[in-house]
């Protein structure tokens, strides 16, 4: 990455809280700062046209890895999808740069690896390392950047399969792929993939295990850092961050100087519910 030699501090899911975010670089960048977001740029909070268009005019010194809403956006701007109730995704899909604002978005990475810390926006699977997570993610770049992005979002949505195997092809190979990095939280007792639960791990049921937990985990020698979990809340150790501090529920939107793990903190005044964090979306 080109544009910036300053230090690199990541943030966790912003969903469209644009004065947060405001609120947060202000206290932290002094116009130097690399900066690293966990996916999840839009949706549920009211700005996410305005954090799009900045995230483009400050692309030069910024990484941002897709995540499941940023997903969202995509599929609907194709056609594929039809808007939730809870969606705030309208005055981007109505502006007059849409198309280049999506085009930005699809050619974004879904994994980066820098300096032994793989950035992600929910998860990986245990037989991942950080090398071959970033390979697997390449794939999904290619088919969203590439002419035919929109078939490949018409099979993108699905749980299955639960597991992952070298030898998948086509569809299911991506849509593992997808649903590890956007998606996971938990593998169940059998090694699957648990996309039902949604809950903090004090609150999962019995034999869950939190994707981070997985024995062996093959990322192990690098520092995750990913977002997507807003139950879980800012989570730190010597080889994992997770930045989702439920921003747009009510919470706060974190950042992480991956240097010596400072933290950043700024309350988020745009909740989409009033109270503190619900259960995660």
């Amino acid at each position: 990455m080109t544009g910036s030699s300053g230090p690199t501090i990541a943030i966790g899911d912003v969903q469209g809280c644009f004065d947060s975010l405001q609120e947060l670089l202000g206290a932290i960048d002094d116009g130097a700062t690399r900066l690293w977001f966990t996916g999840d740029l839009v949706n549920r909070g009211p700005e996410s046209l305005r954090t799009l268009r900045w995230a483009i005019a400050n692309e030069a010194r910024l990484v941002t890895v897709l995540g499941n809403h940023d997903l969202h956006l995509l599929a609907l701007a194709a056609g594929i999808r039809r808007p939730a109730r809870s969606d705030t995704l309208d005055p981007v899909l109505s502006a007059p740069d849409a198309p280049e604002l999506i085009d930005w978005l699809r050619s974004r990475p879904l994994a980066h690896l820098e300096d032994g810390h793989l950035l992600v926006h929910a998860g990986v699977l245990a037989q991942w390392s950080a090398t071959r997570t970033v390979e697997l993610a390449g794939e999904v770049q290619q088919a969203l950047s590439g002419p035919g992005w929109a078939d490949f979002l018409r099979e993108m949505y699905g749980d299955a399969p639960s597991r992952w195997r070298d030898s998948l092809a086509g569809a299911d190979r991506l849509r593992v792929i997808v649903n590890a990095l956007t998606r996971l939280r938990y593998f169940n007792p059998e090694g699957e993939i648990d996309l039902a639960c949604k809950t903090g791990p004090r609150d999962a049921p019995a034999g869950l295990i939190p994707w981070f937990d997985a024995p062996q985990r093959a990322t192990g020698n690098v520092t995750v850092v990913f977002g997507h979990w807003s139950t879980l809340g800012l989570t730190i150790r010597p080889n994992l961050i997770g930045l989702d501090s439920g921003c747009v529920w009510g919470g706060e939107l974190c950042a992480v100087r991956l240097s010596d793990r400072a933290v950043f903190r700024a309350r988020c005044g745009q909740a989409a519910v009033p109270g503190p964090i619900a259960a995660a979306r």
